[in-house]
């Protein structure tokens, strides 16, 4: 078994405003630094990705979401906390809203099970519900695969 994740985050602006511009830049080397850390697995490409995909979620113009399957939560951890992610992060409340509702959502995925960003939705959308269950948890209450 694999861990897929998805994450969410609304922007404070258009995604083609000035105020983004500095998370718009790191985009492409945090998607190549996922791609190259131990216990990656899959990502789409951004070109794979729809304006439906990302209406799921909200307003295409503001919403950023990311899915990606990992061999285990602790490859998750390490590259979400360590290296130059952390940077990312830590500028987050000056290009992202909080919320208010679960902005990660984790499950367990056969190997080699790719899903889509309506599997990732609808599991995003069981957490806030219903809690940490099997089915959709987050990094605090791993369930066993």
């Amino acid at each position: 078994m694999q861990l897929a994740q998805v994450n969410v985050a609304e922007a404070v602006a258009s995604l083609s405003s000035p105020r983004l511009h500095g998370f718009v830049q790191v985009l492409d080397r945090l998607d190549e630094l996922a791609r190259r850390s131990p216990g990656f697995v899959w990502r789409p490409r951004p070109a794979e990705v729809t304006v439906a995909d990302v209406a799921l979620f909200g307003d295409p113009d503001r919403v950023v979401p990311n899915l990606s399957v990992w061999a285990s939560p602790a490859a998750l951890l390490a590259f979400t906390y360590r290296g130059e992610h952390v940077a990312a992060m830590r500028r987050r409340r000056q290009w992202f809203r909080p919320l208010g509702a679960a902005s990660v959502a984790l499950w367990w995925v056969a190997d080699g099970e790719r899903p889509s960003f309506a599997e990732a939705h609808r599991r995003l959308e069981l957490l806030r519900r219903a809690g940490p269950t099997p089915e959709a948890f987050g990094l605090r209450r791993v369930f066993p695969a």
